[in-house]
């Protein structure tokens, strides 16, 4: 069974074809190759995950990283998580403003502290002791990301990371979330969470998602992303990313329902991701990636469109982006 990888995003997926595909410069054969021929070491696993994420990150078009939208005062507040599926290993952050790579800073804290989830000033700290790479805020404040801060406030709302006419509204427990996106605005003009899922030669998978949130979110707002089982989860038998509405997410504890559904009630991984996506998450809430052991992908949404791509270690590829 030849290894696979499946990440995804909602815009440009040309960029993320080519991020993601055997390309030009060979980085995803070299990669495959290393899997190959080291399977049963899960580190080469996560780390070819960290490195696809770093690309994405790395690119302003994204909302993760140096594209991450902005809070309700103008700063980034990016988040992160890795997940080992067959350690069960994980590593989250939330609340940076410097750190270019967050997903690195998450494998960071797998790897090198007792604990599974920093934030704020103390992941601020860690990243500093361990030398990772940080910027200032005009690294990362983009002029379209600004744009997209004003549109939100002028419509007093929480504004989704990419763009379309529809608006959302949830409401339970006395509380209430508008989120809409930008009025007047195609798609196609902003980016959304960033995500991979990825398994080896020999059955293990991982996940990776790195995002910036909500525009116009509260300054201290935690979504999905980095709730192990929420928006990222793998275990012995799948990997699961998520993007979409976080609060939705949270709620439906939506990664870890599918893995649940493929391990407890043995539905297949299209099945299981097809049930959670349907009858756990909201309609227009978002949607999941995932691979299970044996190879087998799982993409599905409620929302508009997802774009997504597949490629695996033969050099097949598949770029999809409505139903």
């Amino acid at each position: 069974m030849p290894p696979r990888v499946l990440a995804h995003r909602r815009i440009r997926l040309g960029i993320l074809h080519l991020r993601i595909g055997c390309g030009g410069d060979g980085a995803c054969g070299v990669g495959w190759s290393t899997i190959s021929r080291m399977a049963h070491y899960t580190f080469f696993l996560v780390l070819f995950s960290v490195y696809l994420v770093n690309e994405l990150e790395n690119n302003p078009v994204f909302n993760a990283g140096r594209g991450s939208v902005l809070t309700n005062r103008g700063t980034v507040e990016m988040e992160a998580l890795i997940m080992d599926g067959s350690t069960g290993n994980c590593g989250a952050v939330s609340g940076l403003c410097t750190v270019v790579n967050p997903i690195s800073l998450a494998r960071l804290v797998m790897e090198k502290t007792p604990h599974i989830y920093l934030a704020f000033e103390g992941a601020e700290q860690f990243a500093k002791q361990q030398g990772v790479k940080t910027a200032a805020s005009s690294y990362f404040i983009t002029e379209e990301n600004q744009d997209r801060l004003v549109h939100a406030k002028q419509a007093n709302r929480v504004l989704l990371d990419h763009t379309a006419s529809n608006t959302i509204k949830q409401t339970e427990n006395h509380d209430s979330l508008n989120i809409s996106l930008a009025p007047g605005t195609p798609i196609g003009d902003a980016g959304d969470t960033v995500g991979c899922v990825a398994v080896d030669k020999q059955g293990n998978c991982a996940a990776a998602t790195s995002t910036g949130g909500l525009v116009n979110k509260m300054v201290g707002r935690i979504g999905d992303t980095p709730l192990v089982g929420c928006g990222t989860y793998a275990n012995h038998l799948c990997a699961i990313s998520a993007t979409g509405k976080g609060e939705a997410i949270i709620k439906a504890t939506l990664a870890r329902e599918v893995a649940a559904l493929v391990e407890y009630k043995q539905l297949p991984l299209t099945e299981a991701v097809d049930q959670v996506v349907k009858g756990r998450l909201g309609q227009g809430n978002g949607g999941l990636v995932a691979v299970s052991n044996a190879g087998d992908v799982a993409m599905a949404f409620n929302s508009t469109g997802m774009f997504r791509a597949t490629v695996d270690s033969t050099g097949r590829s598949e770029v999809s982006i409505w139903h």
